[in-house]
């Protein structure tokens, strides 16, 4: 709750408890035949701002304190420092000689340097492995089908000297039995030059009908389909052709020149058989040698992408290594230089001097904060009530016309016990700076717990108990009225039912003879219960 807010409320409350103070009033009544007087304070049921609070003594002390001190050794070079300077947060205050150190980062940075180039190698190697592999495999493929479609040509021409050797137009294997009179009836060689040149057409005739149905923009599984079906066609032709160069030069044992046509057909196709031979290897060489490149190429990429990936990665682990060395070496270089970890005053200065050697343990300089905050102590039953947040008031013993508030930032989690009895300790940061206030003075703390505003309250002596229920005398008639209690304080409760705003309850009763009253009625002037406590209230208000 705004602690404004409070103190304007706590006005009316002051009012009101004046007016209390002035409705008692006196009843006479005689017991056992002696007149005495009965005296009766009474206050009125008003409505105000209830609060409820805690207190707590302590002094005050800085909210943070510490000792500049180097984090590394070396000689003091520059030392920008003096007794009650003030400081800002991140400010240069001192700087040793970081020769050493500089020259580490200069080493980790070309050493970084070095990884991250061997870094940009290895991936230029992935990539030119990559580029190469479909390079490669982009032009084998083009090869491929400008070798199938030249070799188709010469297959053609293979084919029909093969035809031109067995037979004519009108009789396919016309000239066979020509060649089985020199050789033999059924010779071997006849009968594999037969069987071979029926495969080689079977082969060509199929693999033809695939090529026309190929063109260069398929895709590359397809050509590379077509140049593996052709290099088979073309070794099978080959074979053909091989069979017949071996009868050829199984017939050149014999002498045929009797057998005119038949001579003349043998000495017309064994030259060009001849001539095949050495063509068609060629050919099968061609087309091998295609399919060997798309082979190795799709066999040997992947194991070289992946030799690539895992220099890649290897070469980035190095980078980040050198990039934590780097790092490191920049961190101690910034320990060289000492800097103020937050804003505040030197209080004092150490001894060292520019031109000494000093350590982890040489204090340079103390640095506290401007702000300052109230420490205090709670007893166990108080600091269980007390919150974060809090607003508090605090006075100081050595300054009795000054009171500041504050707000409640800390409290601790575990009590110290003192013979018994079991402490909290409590820090209160204090929202008004003031020169005057020192660190070290002791003061006094009331922090606010709880507060109601606009509720129907009494002085706390007007509530009577009886069994588990509570109850108020009423003025007029002194009848008993029970009530339901809610907040209260030292001085005050809440009445949540049984009273109204203007009820006027008997807060004490006192009896005196007729003598008694008169002195009594002399000191009248004095100030009730109900306005000293109200009193105190306001000063702890303020």
């Amino acid at each position: 709750m705004n602690l404004k807010i409070l103190l304007k409320h706590k006005r009316i409350l002051s009012v009101g408890l004046l007016v209390v103070a002035a409705a008692g009033f006196l009843i006479y009544h005689k017991i056992t035949g002696n007149q005495e007087t009965t005296k009766y304070t009474t206050a009125t049921a008003e409505k105000g701002t209830l609060v409820v609070s805690v207190s707590g003594s302590g002094q005050v002390n800085v909210s943070n304190q510490i000792d500049i001190k180097p984090k590394v050794s070396g000689e003091l070079i520059s030392l920008y420092v003096a007794k009650d300077q003030v400081v800002k947060k991140g400010q240069l205050l001192a700087v040793l000689d970081s020769t050493s150190a500089e020259k580490t980062v200069r080493d980790a940075q070309n050493t970084l340097d070095d990884a991250e180039y061997s870094l940009a190698q290895a991936q230029k190697d992935y990539k030119d492995i990559e580029t190469e592999a479909n390079r490669t495999l982009t032009s084998a493929y083009e090869d491929g089908y400008d070798a199938v479609s030249s070799t188709f040509f010469k297959l053609s021409g293979y084919m029909n000297d093969l035809k031109d050797t067995l037979g004519t137009e009108k009789s396919a294997q016309e000239y066979i039995t020509g060649y089985e009179l020199i050789l033999g009836k059924n010779s071997s060689f006849t009968q594999k030059l037969i069987e071979d040149c029926d495969a080689a057409d079977d082969a060509f005739d199929k693999d033809f009908a695939f090529f026309r149905t190929v063109s260069r923009e398929d895709a590359s599984s397809t050509i590379y389909q077509l140049l593996v079906s052709t290099l088979e066609t073309t070794k099978t032709i080959s074979q053909a052709i091989d069979s017949a160069r071996h009868m050829f030069d199984a017939i050149a044992l014999y002498d045929y020149t009797d057998l005119r046509a038949v001579a003349t057909q043998i000495d017309t196709m064994q030259p060009k058989i001849q001539s095949d031979v050495s063509v068609v290897y060629a050919n099968i060489s061609s087309l091998q040698t295609i399919e060997d490149t798309i082979d190795n190429t799709n066999e040997d990429t992947p194991g070289k992408i992946e030799d690539a990936q895992r220099a890649i990665q290897g070469a980035e682990n190095t980078v980040v290594k050198k990039q934590e060395a780097l790092a490191d070496a920049k961190d101690e270089l910034v320990k060289y230089s000492v800097y103020a970890p937050f804003t505040g005053v030197i209080a004092t200065l150490g001894d060292a001097q520019k031109g000494d050697t000093v350590s982890s343990n040489t204090v340079l300089a103390t640095l506290i904060t401007k702000e300052k905050i109230a420490e205090i102590t709670l007893n166990e039953v108080d600091a269980a009530k007390v919150k974060i947040g809090q607003k508090a008031t605090i006075t100081f013993d050595a300054l009795e016309d000054l009171t500041v508030t504050g707000q409640v930032i800390e409290i601790d989690t575990l009590g110290t016990t003192n013979q018994g009895v079991v402490d909290y300790g409590a820090q209160i940061s204090l929202e008004t700076t003031d020169e005057a206030i020192k660190p070290g003075m002791t003061l006094s703390a009331e922090i606010i717990t709880d507060a109601k505003q606009d509720v129907v309250m009494v002085p706390t002596t007007a509530i009577k108990k009886q069994n588990d229920a509570y109850y108020v005398k009423m003025a007029a008639d002194l009848a008993s009225v029970f009530v339901q209690l809610g907040l209260a304080n030292d001085t005050m409760t809440e009445i949540t039912s049984g009273l109204q705003e203007g009820d006027i309850v008997v807060t004490q009763t006192s009896s005196a003879s007729s003598k008694s009253s008169s002195s009594s009625s002399q000191t009248s002037g004095q100030p009730s219960t109900s306005q000293i406590q109200m009193r105190q209230m306001e000063q702890i208000m303020r």
